[in-house]
């Protein structure tokens, strides 16, 4: 009998973690408008391979952070990513931008979280901005390196959230 008291005890204690678990991570995760990433086969991010998040606005009215996040593997080669961002608003109208997101700080230690070999970095693009209009946007990225296939880059992830 005391050994059924033991199992229950310890089936208890694990869901009651994990129930404090997902709540701390659904209460973090509140003001999360979109977030979504998208892999790279065989970790090797090509020139004409672009890569489009496509999200629905429907507040144009509260502020944003936009951010742009990157995981790439310990060897990859170079310290920071050059990218091009193509925004299309919903009435048509496109820009680009070509944004330079630093991995690593002067002495080669990478500035994102690690666990192994591999890096994830959350690289803020803009803070506190207001979309003009509500609707489709989609946002296009397309690495701006010299190297292609630029190696070592696993995934490459989108994240809008209303900003605090």
């Amino acid at each position: 009998m005391p050994m059924i008291n033991q199992k229950i005890i310890k089936n208890s204690f694990v869901f009651f973690s994990l129930g404090i678990i997902l709540f701390f991570i659904s209460s973090c995760n509140s003001n999360v408008v979109f977030s979504n990433y998208q892999s790279f086969p065989e970790n090797d991010w090509f020139v004409k391979n672009k890569i489009k998040f496509e999200m629905q606005i429907t507040d144009a009215q509260s502020l944003h952070d936009v951010s742009v996040l990157v995981r790439h593997a310990d060897a990859y080669p170079y310290s920071n990513l050059f990218m091009f961002l193509t925004t299309q608003y919903p009435d048509g109208k496109i820009t680009t931008d070509t944004l330079e997101c630093v991995l690593a700080n002067g002495k080669g230690e990478w500035l994102g979280n690690g666990a192994g070999d591999i890096f994830d970095i959350t690289i803020p693009l803009k803070k506190s901005v207001k979309f003009p209009m509500v609707g489709k946007y989609s946002f296009t990225f397309g690495q701006a390196m010299r190297t292609d296939p630029l190696p070592l880059i696993m995934d490459l992830g989108f994240e809008i959230k209303k900003s605090k």
